[in-house]
Protein backbone atom coordinates (compact mmCIF):
# COMPACT_ATOMS: atom_id res chain seq x y z
CA UNK A 1 0.00 0.00 0.00
CA UNK A 2 1.92 3.55 -0.91
CA UNK A 3 1.58 6.07 1.59
CA UNK A 4 -0.89 8.04 -0.36
CA UNK A 5 -3.73 5.31 0.19
CA UNK A 6 -2.40 4.85 4.07
CA UNK A 7 -2.60 8.46 4.76
CA UNK A 8 -6.26 8.13 3.55
CA UNK A 9 -7.17 5.27 5.65
CA UNK A 10 -5.54 6.64 8.97
CA UNK A 11 -8.34 9.41 7.60
CA UNK A 12 -10.88 7.04 7.99
CA UNK A 13 -10.11 5.43 10.83
CA UNK A 14 -9.81 8.36 12.91
CA UNK A 15 -13.43 9.67 11.65
CA UNK A 16 -15.05 6.28 12.32
CA UNK A 17 -13.33 6.53 15.77
CA UNK A 18 -14.65 9.79 16.77
CA UNK A 19 -17.94 8.83 15.84
CA UNK A 20 -18.82 7.40 19.03
CA UNK A 21 -17.71 10.10 21.16
CA UNK A 22 -19.65 12.73 18.87
CA UNK A 23 -22.84 10.40 19.47
CA UNK A 24 -22.57 9.71 23.03
CA UNK A 25 -21.99 14.17 22.68
CA UNK A 26 -25.35 14.63 20.74
CA UNK A 27 -27.25 12.39 23.04
CA UNK A 28 -26.15 13.93 26.25
CA UNK A 29 -26.67 17.26 24.22
CA UNK A 30 -30.02 16.07 23.76
CA UNK A 31 -31.12 14.90 26.77
CA UNK A 32 -29.67 17.99 28.66
CA UNK A 33 -32.04 20.44 26.29
CA UNK A 34 -35.26 17.94 27.20
CA UNK A 35 -34.50 17.68 31.07
CA UNK A 36 -34.23 21.32 31.54
CA UNK A 37 -36.84 22.08 28.61
CA UNK A 38 -39.80 23.89 30.33
CA UNK A 39 -42.87 22.39 30.50
CA UNK A 40 -44.42 25.52 31.32
CA UNK A 41 -43.93 28.71 29.55
CA UNK A 42 -43.82 32.27 31.01
CA UNK A 43 -47.51 33.63 30.54
CA UNK A 44 -49.50 30.07 29.37
CA UNK A 45 -52.25 31.21 31.77
CA UNK A 46 -53.62 33.47 29.50
CA UNK A 47 -53.63 30.83 26.77
CA UNK A 48 -55.86 28.74 28.40
CA UNK A 49 -59.55 28.61 27.31
CA UNK A 50 -62.16 29.22 30.24
CA UNK A 51 -65.39 28.36 30.41
CA UNK A 52 -66.75 30.50 33.87
CA UNK A 53 -65.65 33.75 35.18
CA UNK A 54 -64.43 32.43 38.49
CA UNK A 55 -62.03 30.25 36.48
CA UNK A 56 -60.84 33.34 34.44
CA UNK A 57 -60.30 35.23 37.18
CA UNK A 58 -57.63 32.76 39.32
CA UNK A 59 -56.25 31.94 36.08
CA UNK A 60 -54.71 35.93 35.95
CA UNK A 61 -52.00 36.38 37.68
CA UNK A 62 -52.80 37.64 41.52
CA UNK A 63 -52.13 40.93 42.92
CA UNK A 64 -48.53 40.56 45.02
CA UNK A 65 -45.53 40.83 43.58
CA UNK A 66 -43.45 37.61 44.09
CA UNK A 67 -39.68 36.52 44.91
CA UNK A 68 -38.22 33.17 44.49
CA UNK A 69 -35.37 31.33 46.71
CA UNK A 70 -33.63 28.51 45.61
CA UNK A 71 -31.75 25.87 48.50
CA UNK A 72 -29.83 22.73 47.83
CA UNK A 73 -30.80 19.22 49.23
CA UNK A 74 -29.69 15.85 48.50
CA UNK A 75 -31.13 14.01 46.03
CA UNK A 76 -33.44 12.54 45.04
CA UNK A 77 -35.02 16.35 46.19
CA UNK A 78 -31.48 17.48 44.72
CA UNK A 79 -32.88 21.35 45.41
CA UNK A 80 -35.49 23.21 46.62
CA UNK A 81 -37.67 26.04 44.48
CA UNK A 82 -39.68 27.84 46.24
CA UNK A 83 -41.91 30.86 45.46
CA UNK A 84 -43.53 33.27 47.79
CA UNK A 85 -45.32 36.64 48.03
CA UNK A 86 -42.73 39.45 48.22
CA UNK A 87 -44.46 40.90 51.03
CA UNK A 88 -43.47 38.47 53.56
CA UNK A 89 -40.32 39.67 54.06
CA UNK A 90 -41.47 42.60 55.61
CA UNK A 91 -45.02 41.43 56.66
CA UNK A 92 -45.84 40.39 60.18
CA UNK A 93 -48.56 38.33 58.54
CA UNK A 94 -48.17 34.17 58.22
CA UNK A 95 -49.37 32.76 54.73
CA UNK A 96 -50.66 29.14 54.24
CA UNK A 97 -48.28 26.74 51.86
CA UNK A 98 -48.68 24.96 49.02
CA UNK A 99 -46.41 21.77 47.97
CA UNK A 100 -46.36 20.81 44.49
CA UNK A 101 -44.93 17.20 43.48
CA UNK A 102 -43.44 16.37 40.15
CA UNK A 103 -44.76 14.06 38.05
CA UNK A 104 -42.61 11.08 36.72
CA UNK A 105 -39.49 12.82 35.10
CA UNK A 106 -40.65 16.05 36.26
CA UNK A 107 -38.99 18.95 38.14
CA UNK A 108 -39.75 22.15 39.63
CA UNK A 109 -37.73 24.27 37.20
CA UNK A 110 -39.02 23.10 34.06
CA UNK A 111 -42.93 24.61 35.02
CA UNK A 112 -41.72 27.79 37.32
CA UNK A 113 -44.45 30.56 35.99
CA UNK A 114 -47.07 28.07 37.49
CA UNK A 115 -45.39 28.12 41.02
CA UNK A 116 -44.98 32.16 40.58
CA UNK A 117 -49.24 32.44 39.28
CA UNK A 118 -49.42 30.22 42.97
CA UNK A 119 -47.54 32.77 44.82
CA UNK A 120 -49.37 36.00 42.98
CA UNK A 121 -52.39 34.61 44.98
CA UNK A 122 -50.78 34.87 48.71
CA UNK A 123 -49.47 31.03 48.70
CA UNK A 124 -45.35 30.34 49.78
CA UNK A 125 -44.95 27.35 46.79
CA UNK A 126 -42.57 24.98 47.08
CA UNK A 127 -41.25 21.94 44.58
CA UNK A 128 -37.99 20.01 43.76
CA UNK A 129 -36.10 18.43 41.36
CA UNK A 130 -37.57 14.65 42.27
CA UNK A 131 -38.29 12.77 39.40
CA UNK A 132 -39.76 9.96 41.30
CA UNK A 133 -42.06 11.00 43.78
CA UNK A 134 -44.52 8.09 43.85
CA UNK A 135 -44.25 7.15 47.25
CA UNK A 136 -44.65 10.43 48.83
CA UNK A 137 -41.79 10.60 51.07
CA UNK A 138 -40.10 13.46 49.16
CA UNK A 139 -43.21 15.57 49.62
CA UNK A 140 -42.68 14.91 53.50
CA UNK A 141 -39.31 15.47 53.39
CA UNK A 142 -40.30 19.11 51.80
CA UNK A 143 -42.63 19.55 54.18
CA UNK A 144 -40.32 18.90 56.87
CA UNK A 145 -37.99 21.12 55.37
CA UNK A 146 -40.13 24.07 55.53
CA UNK A 147 -41.43 23.35 58.77
CA UNK A 148 -37.53 24.02 60.46
CA UNK A 149 -37.86 27.24 58.24
CA UNK A 150 -40.69 27.83 59.62
CA UNK A 151 -38.57 28.01 63.41
CA UNK A 152 -35.52 29.12 61.81
CA UNK A 153 -34.46 32.75 62.89
CA UNK A 154 -32.27 33.25 59.66
CA UNK A 155 -34.34 32.22 57.40
CA UNK A 156 -37.03 34.60 55.56
CA UNK A 157 -39.90 31.79 56.00
CA UNK A 158 -39.32 32.31 59.61
CA UNK A 159 -43.00 32.35 61.45
CA UNK A 160 -43.90 33.43 58.14
CA UNK A 161 -45.84 29.74 57.34
CA UNK A 162 -49.32 29.23 58.39
CA UNK A 163 -49.05 25.71 59.46
CA UNK A 164 -52.48 25.04 59.93
CA UNK A 165 -53.61 25.96 56.21
CA UNK A 166 -51.21 23.46 53.97
CA UNK A 167 -52.61 21.96 50.80
CA UNK A 168 -50.95 19.39 48.38
CA UNK A 169 -51.62 19.21 44.60
CA UNK A 170 -49.49 16.81 42.29
CA UNK A 171 -49.40 15.42 38.66
CA UNK A 172 -49.56 11.72 36.77
CA UNK A 173 -47.39 9.87 39.02
CA UNK A 174 -46.94 12.96 41.83
CA UNK A 175 -50.92 12.86 41.58
CA UNK A 176 -50.42 9.21 43.47
CA UNK A 177 -48.04 10.46 45.88
CA UNK A 178 -50.33 13.25 46.90
CA UNK A 179 -52.80 10.50 48.04
CA UNK A 180 -49.26 8.86 49.56
CA UNK A 181 -48.60 12.16 51.48
CA UNK A 182 -51.92 12.73 53.10
CA UNK A 183 -52.91 9.09 54.07
CA UNK A 184 -49.73 7.33 54.85
CA UNK A 185 -47.12 9.47 57.26
CA UNK A 186 -47.27 10.59 60.65
CA UNK A 187 -47.15 14.14 59.15
CA UNK A 188 -49.92 13.35 56.87
CA UNK A 189 -52.04 15.44 59.14
CA UNK A 190 -50.41 19.09 58.19
CA UNK A 191 -51.89 19.11 54.78
CA UNK A 192 -55.64 20.39 55.25
CA UNK A 193 -56.73 19.60 51.67
CA UNK A 194 -55.34 18.32 48.57
CA UNK A 195 -55.57 18.51 44.44
CA UNK A 196 -54.54 15.61 42.66
CA UNK A 197 -54.27 15.78 38.48
CA UNK A 198 -54.61 13.56 36.41
CA UNK A 199 -53.20 11.09 39.16
CA UNK A 200 -51.57 7.40 38.33
CA UNK A 201 -54.76 5.66 39.69
CA UNK A 202 -55.08 3.54 42.56
CA UNK A 203 -55.91 0.02 40.63
CA UNK A 204 -52.75 0.54 38.47
CA UNK A 205 -50.83 2.27 41.39
CA UNK A 206 -51.02 -1.13 43.23
CA UNK A 207 -50.66 -3.43 40.25
CA UNK A 208 -47.71 -2.14 38.74
CA UNK A 209 -45.88 0.90 40.51
CA UNK A 210 -44.14 0.69 43.69
CA UNK A 211 -46.24 2.97 45.02
CA UNK A 212 -49.91 1.71 45.66
CA UNK A 213 -52.11 4.08 48.08
CA UNK A 214 -55.83 3.71 49.05
CA UNK A 215 -58.14 6.73 48.28
CA UNK A 216 -60.45 5.29 51.35
CA UNK A 217 -57.72 6.31 53.93
CA UNK A 218 -58.26 10.06 52.45
CA UNK A 219 -58.52 12.36 55.54
CA UNK A 220 -58.85 16.10 54.10
CA UNK A 221 -60.70 17.42 51.52
CA UNK A 222 -59.79 16.88 47.71
CA UNK A 223 -60.39 17.93 44.68
CA UNK A 224 -59.91 15.46 41.74
CA UNK A 225 -59.12 16.31 38.05
CA UNK A 226 -58.74 15.03 35.03
CA UNK A 227 -58.69 15.02 31.06
CA UNK A 228 -60.88 13.46 28.75
CA UNK A 229 -58.69 13.11 25.72
CA UNK A 230 -55.79 10.52 24.26
CA UNK A 231 -55.70 6.84 25.07
CA UNK A 232 -53.13 7.42 27.98
CA UNK A 233 -55.36 9.59 29.79
CA UNK A 234 -58.57 7.55 29.60
CA UNK A 235 -57.28 4.01 29.58
CA UNK A 236 -54.43 4.27 31.44
CA UNK A 237 -53.37 6.81 33.88
CA UNK A 238 -57.12 7.26 35.06
CA UNK A 239 -60.16 5.94 33.35
CA UNK A 240 -63.42 7.20 34.56
CA UNK A 241 -64.41 4.00 36.35
CA UNK A 242 -61.21 4.44 38.07
CA UNK A 243 -62.01 7.89 38.69
CA UNK A 244 -65.32 7.09 39.74
CA UNK A 245 -64.24 4.19 42.02
CA UNK A 246 -61.70 6.15 43.85
CA UNK A 247 -63.84 8.87 44.17
CA UNK A 248 -66.80 7.37 45.79
CA UNK A 249 -63.99 5.43 48.46
CA UNK A 250 -63.64 8.78 50.03
CA UNK A 251 -65.46 9.84 52.59
CA UNK A 252 -64.54 13.60 52.89
CA UNK A 253 -65.47 16.58 51.17
CA UNK A 254 -64.66 15.77 47.67
CA UNK A 255 -65.04 17.04 44.11
CA UNK A 256 -64.01 15.64 40.71
CA UNK A 257 -64.11 16.41 37.15
CA UNK A 258 -63.01 15.76 33.59
CA UNK A 259 -61.58 18.68 31.29
CA UNK A 260 -62.96 18.20 27.59
CA UNK A 261 -60.44 17.51 25.28
CA UNK A 262 -57.36 18.10 27.36
CA UNK A 263 -54.71 15.16 27.40
CA UNK A 264 -52.94 13.60 30.19
CA UNK A 265 -49.79 15.99 30.28
CA UNK A 266 -52.22 18.93 29.20
CA UNK A 267 -53.92 18.30 32.95
CA UNK A 268 -50.29 19.58 34.60
CA UNK A 269 -51.65 23.16 33.81
CA UNK A 270 -54.72 23.45 31.92
CA UNK A 271 -57.48 23.03 34.66
CA UNK A 272 -55.27 26.11 37.07
CA UNK A 273 -57.99 28.19 37.19
CA UNK A 274 -59.98 25.53 39.55
CA UNK A 275 -56.99 24.76 41.11
CA UNK A 276 -56.43 27.87 42.45
CA UNK A 277 -59.98 28.70 43.36
CA UNK A 278 -60.00 25.50 45.54
CA UNK A 279 -56.92 26.55 47.56
CA UNK A 280 -58.15 30.31 47.92
CA UNK A 281 -61.46 29.11 49.38
CA UNK A 282 -59.50 25.92 51.37
CA UNK A 283 -56.75 27.10 52.75
CA UNK A 284 -57.32 30.98 52.79
CA UNK A 285 -61.54 31.06 52.83
CA UNK A 286 -61.92 32.93 49.89
CA UNK A 287 -65.74 33.09 49.33
CA UNK A 288 -65.23 34.09 45.76
CA UNK A 289 -63.36 31.03 45.17
CA UNK A 290 -65.99 29.22 46.80
CA UNK A 291 -68.78 29.92 44.37
CA UNK A 292 -66.80 27.40 42.00
CA UNK A 293 -67.97 24.62 44.05
CA UNK A 294 -70.21 25.65 46.18
CA UNK A 295 -73.93 27.32 46.27
CA UNK A 296 -76.79 26.83 44.22
CA UNK A 297 -75.29 26.40 41.24
CA UNK A 298 -71.63 25.89 41.42
CA UNK A 299 -69.29 27.20 38.40
CA UNK A 300 -67.62 23.76 38.19
CA UNK A 301 -70.79 22.12 37.30
CA UNK A 302 -72.24 24.48 34.66
CA UNK A 303 -68.73 25.02 32.96
CA UNK A 304 -69.44 23.70 29.48
CA UNK A 305 -65.66 22.83 29.50
CA UNK A 306 -65.86 20.01 32.11
CA UNK A 307 -67.73 17.16 32.21
CA UNK A 308 -68.52 14.27 34.21
CA UNK A 309 -68.91 16.84 37.22
CA UNK A 310 -69.31 15.20 41.00
CA UNK A 311 -69.36 16.87 44.59
CA UNK A 312 -70.19 16.23 47.95
CA UNK A 313 -69.14 18.51 50.41
CA UNK A 314 -71.07 18.22 53.52
CA UNK A 315 -73.40 15.60 51.62
CA UNK A 316 -74.55 17.84 48.95
CA UNK A 317 -73.21 21.08 46.59
CA UNK A 318 -73.32 23.88 48.47
CA UNK A 319 -72.26 22.42 51.83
Amino acid sequence: MNKQKLKGWKKVVIILGSIPVMLVVLLAGLYLYADNKPDVHKGYNAEIETGGEIESHYLQSGTLETEKVTAPAEKPIGKYTIFYPSELETSAQTYPMILVVNGTGGKATKYEPQFELYASWGFITVGTQDKGTGSGQTTIETLNYMLEQNEDPDSVFYQRIDVKNIGVTGFSQGGAAVFNAITKYEESGYFKTAAPLSPVCERTAAAVTDYPYRSEEVNCPVLMLAGTSGEFETESVIPLADMEEMYDDMTVPKVMARRVGMTHDQMLYSAGGYVIAWFRWQLMGDAYAAGAFTGDEPEMMRNPLYQDQRANLNGVWGG
